[in-house]
This record gives structure tokens, C-alpha cells and sequence, in this order.
């Protein structure tokens, strides 16, 4: 049946007219459930071996468009539409965005789950279906506001399964209701599934803002992604999720097994668990209890679990790998107890190292721990990383288990990051070196041999400036920011974290600023952009967003400064803001702590689509870097042995840096103390300036006055070098033509090769 047919018999019976008399709403419907079940219809990929990929978060972004891509429909859906008189853009931005992820761990999930379809593989992930999101992001009087983000319509992409799995907790269970939304493979016939729990009857809305009664476990389970965790009744609500996550998914693997017709003591050989951080952990001791429930000796389950299971470790911080409180555990899911208490006394008998114990000394359970000694396979996701995992951070492991450890450098899908949020370069792509390159991201090698071809370059820089044009109407329509397209917009956009180091841009601007108000004005304007959420309690973030929106009302209110520099932060950052920012951006903010950021994402986005990255030799930059060559990216900063050497020291605090003796020298104590000045105290929170100008000088924990000083040098350079357009468009062109290697195609080939097996 002809597309055109097929959306005529949907807004029949939907609405009970023709197409060209549906209003634009009745259209995204009617596309919506068009796609959702032509997705829906096909078949999953087959193979010996399934894998489940556990995942507290899945940032999905807006799924029509990236749906008729994969389908193969876009461009016909596109033209369909014009002969209506209807712009597909102005449908799709109907579209809610799906509130169930927050940053980078969330959006890799999904690029995975993209490439994992693409390339007919059969996996699907397993998730909660969060009804709030994190939460939207509004800014009033210079401070971040919390509200809730709902996303699921009457009409949405998630498929009632009619499915349900009764998990136990401490004195009460719930039923866990599975909702799938279709994954469709691109260029292949398949779709797999994101698998959905959530609980029977979720509740209509929260009390005020985000706050809400944590303790209403039946009802909440599922009202929020990360449950602030200040108070122990957010910790809990955390457990509760988690534990309800990996037991109505376990649950749901060993249905599946049984259908298939496959024995409980073949688990193993049909089934792969990959674990995505630590939130997922207790999947480990509930299928073990699962399994000896069912007949199956200890032992047997055990081993069972060992060979299913593998582990992603995300994080190098400390902090970031989850110690719950046994006693946590107890409350929440009291079956698993003993099962977590048996594997620590096997594992303290076989490896009597304290620093390797599941249960410490303190009664918390590492969920690391036992991810790695009950898992077959470890890996981090940038090369950097996994060497400092294997030296530094999990040396006892890697110590025990040398096989175990693997990396698996991180990837993006370049259909959704390049074909769809960048069609005109993706066009541009298309005339030199052919379409090949949406599933074979190598082919954008092939760029090279245009490095001097002037008509190639004047239209890359052509599209970079549409790109700018457009992103400032955007804001000015939904923010009332009006910008100068033709400045250099340097952007910055992630989680809020001291150790991404907005703080370190900001005392960029404040450098800026201050040139400009002495007269010494810059070689060209710069528009600086931050998109970021701030965690709910995460104090010292919030103080970091208050800093910038004083900055910016600042400079907007500065005639002599307003023509030079500029500062953008736009609300609510998610995947529609990035598909907007990121084919927009000149220079590619990626400025971590070196040896703190295990990987990153956004940096392969920004590459693909003709950004210069500006960043430290941490996570993935240090392979952009080998990639691209040394005079296509600006780096600076200490190398991250030096800074491991300076984490290890004799200050109260345990390390070897002194904050104080960075900030006393002039260059940086004026810039420092500009936050407490009489321009920004009058604009902003005196307490809240106060309190980040003490952290910056007495702690600075991630070492900004360290390395500010080389940044605003570097950075500096790069914005000179934008002036040189030639030059500039080749580095342009070298970026993308480099970024291949940093398909999810190519990673998710890898896992499946060296972990996974399916196929």
C-alpha cells in the first residue's frame, strides 16, 4: 500500500477526515501512529544469543524523525507534506521529547540501541519508563527552577505489552507493567525494543516543583529519574528503582528463555547482560535468587550469572560508584541479601584484599565490586580511561583479573547527529563522497581529498553559517536572546559538573570582559553558550549556573561590551536543544579535568559536524586528537599523570595542589575576585557568589586555577585562527573526515565481537 494511502486510512479513522483537512497536530498524530506501527510490525533480528541491555537512563530524543529515517520514509514523508502545504519540520517539533535520561551515560544508550538495530542485532534495552524526566529547566531571577517534564500523550511510542512481573520488596510487592517502544533497524528489515517497567498506578502529577512524598513507593516508583538523594528517603527511593528495574527484568529474560524453549542451565549460552554503570548492579544477585528459586543449585546460578553478565564502567570519580548502605538493601529487597553476603564471603575468601571487597567494613555494598567479580567482562569507554582503570582507580581487579578488562571507545549514531540534525551538510557529504558513509562512517574519509578544494570549502563554511543564522532565530523566538551570527560561537554543553569545569569558561568571560572594559578590544565578537542542568541538591552547580546567567544579564546590559562578547545559556539543554547547538558550533568546549571524564560524546557530535575542539587531553580527546593531528584541535592543560600526582599529596585535604597558590598569582586572583565584585554583587546572590569564590580559591577540587591561565591562552589562539577562513574550513573538513572512527556502528561491533557474541 502507498505511503500516501496509508496516511489517508489513519487520519480517516483517527479523525474522520482526509489528510489535507487535518489541522497540524492531527498530522503529527496520524504520522506518529503511522510509524510507531510500521516500526512495531517488524520482526526482531533472530540469533542464538540475546542480548539485555540494562540502563537506568535511555535519552532517547525525539523519535519521529528519526523513525522515518530508519524506515527509509523521511524524504517521501517530507514531500507527502509539501504537496499539503505542511512543513514536516513544523510537525515534528509537536513532538515531545522523552523524559528518560539526563546526559551523556542516557544519549549513549540510545545511539547504542540505534546501532545495535542497524546492524540486526538482537538486543533490547531494559529501562523504567520515568513519567517527570530529571526535570525542565526554567531560569527566574538568576537561578535554576525545577519543574516537572512530563512527555507521555494519550498518543505516544509506547506500545502496551499487556505484560506484568510481580517484584518482591521488604513487606510489600508491586506489579511491573512493561511498556516497549519499537526500535527500528535503518537499511534492514528489523526492530528490537526498549523495554519499559513501570508501576500500575503512577501518580497524576508532584506537590509542588519536583518535591514529592518519596516514601509513596507504589505510586512514585516512576515518577523520576534520580530521585534527589540528600535525605535518605531519596537514597532509598533510588534502591527501590533500581532494584524494581533489574527484577521485573530478570524476570522477563527468563520468560523469554523459556519460550524459546531453552533449558534455565543454558542461560549463558542465550542470554548476555550488559550492565550500564552501576545502577543496574543488583541484576547480578537477582538472578542468582531467581535461578535457585527455580531448583538450581548456588553454584550452578553463579556460574550462570558469571558468564551472562558484563560490566560498563562510566565513571573515574569516586563518588560517582554507587555504596549503598547494606542495610538499604535489607529494607528495600531483603531476598538478595544473603546472595550479595555469600558472593562477598567467596570473593574475601579467594581475594582477601580489603580495597576488593563487595562489603566493606562499613556494611555498604560496592556495586562495582561485584559487578567485576561476578561479571565476565569489564570495559571503560575511552582509551585513556580504561588505562587509568586499569593503573589507578581498579588496580586490585585488574591486578586479579586481567582478562576481564577491555575498552570500548565510546560512539555516536551519525544518523540521528549528522543526517538528521544536519541535513545540509549531510547533503554536502552526499556530493562528495556519496551516501555510503550513514552506515559506513569510515567513508567519510574520503572528505581529505577535497582539503584544497575551494568551492568545497566556501560551501562548508556556507553551512556552518546557515546553521548559526537559524539557531539564532531559534533563540530569539524562545528565549528572547538576540545574538550576531557572524561572531564565534564557542559553545559548552553537558551535565553541570565542577569536573566539566563551566567555572573555568566562566572566568574565560570574566578575562574578556574585563580586556574590553580597559579598552583592549578582541580581533572579533564571541558569543560563549552553555546549555547544563544542575542535580536537584548539587549545591555548588547551582551556584556555577547562577555565576553565568549574572554574567550574561551583565554583558547584555554593558553597551561597550555587548558588540564584542556575548553569553548564551539556553534553557532546559536536552537532545532538541543539542540536534540545534551542535551543527551550529565553531569551537567545541571539551574542557574536563584530565583523567576525570571517562569518555564523552558530545565531542564526536561536534566533530562530525565541523566544530574545532578546545579541550584537555581527557577522555575521547586525546583519540580526536591522534586522529585529526595536532594543528586541527587546540589543547592545553596538565596531562592527566600530572594531575593524578597532584590528587596524591600532604594538603589536609590529600593532595599536593594549593588552590591559593594559583589564585595569588595576579593574572588569576582578578578574575577570581570579579565574582565577589561590586558589578556582579549587584546583579547576583551575594551569598551564593560568595560562597563559589571561597570554593574556587580554598578547595577548587577539579583544579580550574590551574589550568585557567593556558585555557584563555589557547583559547585565544583559536579565536585568532577563526579569522583565517581557508585555514579554518580545512580544519573544519579534517574534523569530519576523522570522525568516523566514532560511529556507535563501529563500538557496537566491538562489544559484539569481544563481548557480547550474538551473532
Amino acid at each position: 500500500m502507498q505511503l500516501k494511502e496509508q496516511l489517508f486510512q489513519t487520519t480517516q479513522a483517527r479523525f474522520g477526515c482526509a489528510p489535507d483537512q487535518c489541522d497540524d497536530r492531527q498530522l503529527y498524530e496520524a504520522l506518529l501512529l503511522l510509524t510507531r506501527n510500521m516500526a512495531q510490525n517488524r520482526p526482531a533480528p533472530a540469533g542464538e544469543r540475546k542480548l539485555y541491555y540494562f540502563s537506568a537512563e535511555f535519552l532517547m530524543g525525539k523519535l519521529l524523525s528519526n523513525n522515518l529515517l530508519a524506515l527509509g520514509l523521511h524524504d517521501e514523508v517530507k514531500d507527502l507534506l509539501a504537496d499539503l502545504g505542511r512543513d514536516l519540520g513544523v510537525i515534528e517539533s509537536m513532538e515531545p521529547e522523552p523524559s528518560l535520561g539526563n546526559g551523556g551515560l542516557g544519549r549513549l544508550a540510545a545511539c547504542f540501541l540505534d546501532s545495535i538495530a542497524a546492524l540486526g542485532l538482537p538486543g533490547d534495552g531494559v529501562g523504567l519508563n520515568y513519567h517527570y524526566g530529571l526535570f525542565r529547566q526554567s531560569f527566574h531571577q538568576g537561578r535554576q527552577v525545577e519543574e516537572p517534564d512530563p512527555w507521555i500523550e494519550p498518543d505516544s511510542w509506547l506500545i502496551p505489552t499487556g505484560m506484568n512481573f510481580t517484584v518482591p520488596f521488604g513487606g510489600f510487592e508491586l506489579k511491573a507493567v512493561l511498556y516497549d517502544v519499537a526500535i527500528p533497524g535503518a537499511n534492514n528489515e528489523y526492530a528490537n525494543r526498549l523495554h519499559l517497567f513501570d508501576v500500575v498506578q503512577p501518580a497524576d502529577k508532584p506537590w509542588v516543583g519536583i518535591d514529592f512524598d518519596k516514601g509513596d513507593i507504589a505510586h512514585r516508583l516512576t515518577s523520576f529519574l534520580y530521585p534527589d538523594d540528600s535525605d535518605d528517603a531519596g537514597r532509598l527511593l533510588r534502591v527501590y528503582q533500581q532494584y524494581f528495574m533489574v527484577s521485573a527484568g530478570a524476570q522477563l529474560i527468563l520468560s523469554e528463555l523459556e519460550k524459546r524453549g531453552c533449558a534455565l542451565n543454558t542461560l549463558a549460552d542465550h542470554v548476555a547482560i550488559q550492565i550500564n554503570d552501576t545502577h543496574p548492579s543488583m541484576v547480578i544477585p537477582e538472578l542468582i535468587r531467581l535461578l535457585t528459586e527455580r531448583g538450581m543449585s548456588f553454584d550452578e546460578a553463579f556460574d550462570q550469572v558469571r558468564r551472562t553478565c558484563a560490566y560498563t564502567n562510566h565513571t573515574i570519580l569516586a563518588e560517582a560508584l554507587e555504596k549503598w548502605p547494606l542495610s538499604f538493601i535489607e529494607k528495600v529487597a531483603p531476598q538478595i541479601v544473603p546472595v550479595i553476603l555469600e558472593l562477598d564471603r567467596r570473593m574475601k575468601q579467594a581475594h582477601p584484599d580489603p580495597k576488593a571487597a563487595i562489603v566493606d567494613d562499613q556494611n555498604r555494598v560496592h556495586m562495582a565490586h561485584m559487578d567485576i567479580h561476578c561479571g565476565y567482562s569489564v570495559n571503560g569507554v575511552a582509551a585513556l580511561h580504561t588505562e587509568i582503570l586499569k593503573n589507578s582507580e581498579l588496580k586490585p581487579f585488574y591486578d586479579i583479573y586481567p582478562e576481564k578488562f577491555n575498552n570500548k571507545t565510546n560512539g555516536v549514531t551519525f544518523r540521528r547527529w549528522l543526517e538528521a540534525c544536519d541535513p545540509e551538510l549531510a547533503g554536502l557529504i552526499d556530493s562528495c563522497v556519496g551516501p555510503d558513509w550513514r552506515t559506513d562512517a569510515d567513508k567519510l574519509e574520503g572528505l581529505l581529498a577535497f582539503r584544497e578544494d575551494e568551492t568545497v570549502l566556501d560551501r562548508l563554511l556556507a553551512v556552518k553559517q546557515d546553521n548559526k543564522n537559524q539557531l539564532c532565530r531559534v533563540l530569539w523566538a524562545e528565549q528572547g536572546i538576540e545574538l550576531d551570527p557572524y561572531s564565534v560561537f564557542d559553545i559548552q554543553v553537558k551535565r553541570l559538573h565542577e569536573y566539566k569545569r563551566q567555572q573555568m569558561n566562566a572566568l574565560y568571560i570574566i578575562h574578556k570582559y574585563l580586556e574590553i572594559k580597559a579598552g583592549r578590544l578582541p580581533e572579533r565578537p564571541v558569543t560563549v553558550f552553555f546549555g547544563a542542568k544542575a542535580a536537584p541538591a548539587y549545591v555548588m552547580a547551582k551556584h556555577i549556573i547562577h555565576l553565568i546567567l549574572c554574567l550574561q544579564k551583565l554583558i547584555d546590559q554593558d553597551p561597550q561590551v555587548r558588540p564584542w562578547l556575548r553569553v548564551a545559556m539556553v534553557e532546559n539543554y536536552n537532545v532538541t536543544w543539542a540536534e540545534r547547538l551542535i551543527p551550529a558550533c565553531d569551537i567545541s568546549e571539551q574542557i574536563s579535568l584530565a583523567s576525570k571524564e571517562a569518555s564523552g560524546t558530545g565531542n564526536m557530535k561536534f566533530m562530525a559536524n565541523g566544530a574545532v575542539t578546545l579541550g584537555t587531553l581527557d577522555g575521547a580527546n586525546v583519540e580526536i586528537a591522534q586522529l585529526v593531528g595536532e594543528e586541527n584541535i587546540y589543547t592545553f592543560g596538565r596531562h592527566s599523570d600530572e594531575v593524578i600526582a597532584l590528587y596524591q599529596g600532604d594538603e589536609p585535604d590529600g593532595r599536593a595542589y594549593r588552590p591559593l597558590d594559583c589564585y595569588h598569582r595576579p593574572a588569576v586572583e582578578r578574575l577570581v575576585d570579579f565574582l565577589v565584585s561590586p558589578q556582579l554583587l549587584a546583579i547576583g546572590d551575594p551569598a551564593s557568589l560568595s560562597q563559589l569564590w571561597c570554593d574556587m580559591k580554598n578547595k577548587d577540587w577539579f583544579m580550574a586555577l590551574l589550568d585557567v591561565e593556558d585555557y584563555i591562552a589557547v583559547k585565544e589562539q583559536a579565536i585568532h585562527d577563526y579569522g583565517d577562513r581557508r585555514a579554518w574550513a580545512q580544519k573544519m573538513l579534517v574534523n569530519i573526515a576523522k570522525s568516523g572512527y566514532f560511529s556507535s556502528d563501529r563500538t557496537i561491533r566491538q562489544y559484539n565481537e569481544d563481548i557480547w557474541h550474538l551473532k
